[in-house]
């Protein structure tokens, strides 16, 4: 039976995403890094890192999201396609899942948490204004990427987008508009109306 730790509102979500697109039985152990969840001397022997998510699949207890879902889409995801079929394609899934780590999740981190999560006396409107800057940068990369495609890793969706897409997926909450970068806008819509990830978030 594989486990997954980790609630919604982290990183886990990514690969909940991934485990119901599977359609592969899983439990969910629902533990919330904002509480003492982490802390317990049983999780912290499974990821010492004492943080979200971690993977527990047979003898393999594995952390790191983008991590967890190239595993996981490589070992129960080639009928349903969604490990890429050569190696051309599968070199895309590791550079797009490395990319949007490097590239774009902590500064649209930064705005999210600035915009809507922290406390009003706690947010920096200078680092929202900064940030969305940054942001400009790769998102017009993933633009010009997705023009005259509609995935990231061949003619159809795979990890590659799952995993960028999980990411992205925050633009929505942190009201960062997309109406400049209209490929990756129509793409997001796609990979997020999937009915996998609406499960993932109930």
């Amino acid at each position: 039976m594989i486990t997954l730790y980790g609630i919604t509102t982290s990183r886990a979500f990514r690969c909940l995403w991934m485990l119901e697109e599977l359609g592969i039985e899983y439990r969910h152990e629902p533990l919330d890094f904002r509480g003492d969840d982490l802390k317990s001397q049983e999780y912290r022997a499974l990821n010492p890192n004492g943080r979200v998510p971690t993977l527990c699949d047979g003898e393999l207890v594995l952390w790191e999201s983008m991590a967890i879902n190239l595993y996981l889409a490589d070992k129960y995801g080639r009928e349903l396609r969604l490990w890429p079929e050569n190696h051309e394609q599968q070199a895309r899934a590791y550079q797009w899942s490395f990319w949007v780590m490097t590239e774009v999740e902590h500064s649209l981190l930064t705005v999210l948490m600035h915009k809507r999560v922290l406390p009003e006396e706690k947010r920096d409107a200078q680092k929202v204004s900064r940030n969305e800057g940054l942001l400009r940068q790769p998102f017009a990369v993933l633009e010009k990427a997705l023009e005259g495609k509609d995935y990231l890793a061949g003619d159809h969706f795979t990890v590659a987008d799952l995993n960028v897409a999980a990411v992205l997926s925050w633009c929505k909450p942190a009201r960062y508009s997309l109406k400049e970068f209209p490929n990756l806008s129509n793409w997001l819509n796609r990979c997020l109306d999937r009915p996998a990830r609406k499960r993932a978030q109930k």
